[in-house]
């Protein structure tokens, strides 16, 4: 039993709905670990007097959070991440589909999958939901380093039968046939869940995303995930592509790929109706704001919130940082030049509780609550000097939090819990110790309490 003492900031509502109201915070606080779930709340000086026999991890006046959750990400691209000047065709033409080609070789999936946990992890990142390649090598890569990890990760086969290179696609009946045996083989087990994956339209010829639609209705409880409207001239190929469809989530809607639990990468560009039909199936859209800016897609408006569920990534490697703390403050910078000033609680919402109900998953991860799994970031709210210096002037928590929001990266990441235990112990070999815990007596991170 481990007992986390700090600033601990949880939700009790959607922020967008019902703004600061929405976060509950503790500026001495507590959460009680025991047996991968957070079992308790509280004010830690009550805690600590319930609980003499828990393990005190005293992390001062550093704030304890939900992990981040990474709702849209590319793991194979992650060697390639940050390479220079391609909009999003040439992008996959020249640096994607060259480096998705070597995840044939098993060994090198099991190498990248790996470092890419461990990126993230150190970013505070304790869930993922992935794209893999058309390789099954490639799936069992990331599943096998999430089992190792302990972490909660979706993932699934990306299939591609069209516009795309020899190697690198497949059929109907093999992405049908593959797509199947993994979800059968991984799907439920330990804390892996299997997203069925077109990658999207114009790599799909209507009769695969027809066989993954009839895969769709044979496993309801998974999720599908793939990319909508993320550029102008991807909308105007779809269009070439599929005449027939009345616009680019027609292409999806069609062949049973829209319901409740269809995850929608980008959706920068969408119609008035695609906007409805979103809305009335359940659906849930992702904003990676760090790869619309990099490879130049737009800007995505945000006051889609109120509509849909709307979820957070980093959209490696299109999108340039592994770090969701970047993600934030590429949201905030995108939403500002749509004249949408964004909140704090607003961002790290998004960020955490607002990425998980993109993937059905908010009743497990993205919150601190009693019975949520123990999945938790510690997080040096004065973690460089520049950082340290804005959050010394704050009279209220969202003050404090904004100057790392914005000007934040791995160096504010002292400590990270997965399933209830420590990032750096045995279960998670490829990480360094956490940063500054003390046991007694706070760290020394900013002590100013806040209003």
């Amino acid at each position: 039993m481990d007992l986390l003492l700090g600033q601990v900031l949880s939700y009790t509502g959607d922020p967008f709905a019902l703004g600061e109201a929405a976060a509950r915070h503790l500026t001495r606080g507590a959460v009680l670990v025991d047996a991968g779930r957070i079992t308790q709340v509280g004010e830690a000086a009550d805690l600590r007097a319930r609980h003499p026999q828990a393990r005190i991890h005293d992390y001062g006046s550093a704030l304890i959070s939900a992990g981040f959750v990474d709702a849209h990400a590319h793991y194979p691209q992650t060697a390639i991440i940050a390479s220079w000047g391609k909009r999003l065709i040439d992008w996959l033409n020249l640096y994607t589909f060259p480096e998705e080609m070597r995840f044939s070789d098993p060994a090198y999936a099991d190498e990248i999958a790996g470092r890419y946990l461990d990126l993230v992890v150190a970013n505070g990142t304790t869930t993922v939901c992935s794209y893999t390649t058309i390789h099954p090598a490639s799936v069992d890569a990331i599943f096998s380093a999430a089992r190792a990890r302990g972490m909660r990760v979706f993932a699934g086969k990306t299939c591609m039968d069209r516009n795309a290179p020899e190697g690198l696609r497949d059929t109907a009946g093999s992405a049908y046939d593959d797509s199947k045996r993994l979800l059968e083989k991984w799907h439920g087990q330990d804390r892996l869940s299997y997203v069925i994956t077109p990658r999207f339209s114009p790599t799909s010829t209507p009769e695969q995303l027809a066989a993954l639609g009839a895969l769709w209705r044979e496993y309801p409880d998974c999720l599908m995930q793939t990319h909508l409207s993320e550029q102008t001239d991807e909308i105007a190929w779809v269009k070439d592509l599929f005449p027939q469809s009345r616009d680019y989530l027609d292409t999806y809607e069609a062949q049973g790929l829209l319901r409740e639990g269809a995850v929608y990468g980008h959706a920068i560009w969408l119609t008035d109706r695609e906007k409805a039909r979103l809305a009335e199936a359940g659906a849930a859209v992702v904003h990676c704001p760090t790869s619309n800016t990099f490879i130049g897609s737009g800007l995505f408006d945000m006051g889609l919130a109120r509509q849909v569920r709307v979820g957070l990534a980093s959209d490696t490697g299109g999108g340039s940082s592994f770090s969701m703390l970047r993600t934030m403050a590429a949201a905030y910078e995108v939403a500002q030049l749509r004249g949408q000033a964004l909140h704090p609680a607003q961002l790290w919402w998004l960020a955490t509780q607002g990425s998980a109900r993109a993937l059905r998953a908010e009743d497990r991860i993205g919150n601190i609550a009693p019975g949520m799994e123990a999945d938790l970031a510690v997080i040096d709210l004065a973690s460089t000097p520049a950082i340290a210096q804005a959050a010394a002037r704050a009279e209220t928590l969202w003050q404090q939090l904004f100057p790392t929001i914005m000007m934040g990266d791995d160096r504010a990441v002292k400590a990270v819990w997965i399933g209830g235990k420590r990032a750096g112990q045995a279960r998670m070999p490829g990480l360094l110790p956490e940063k500054g815990e003390v046991c007694a007596n706070e760290s020394n991170s900013m002590r100013k309490p806040v209003k």
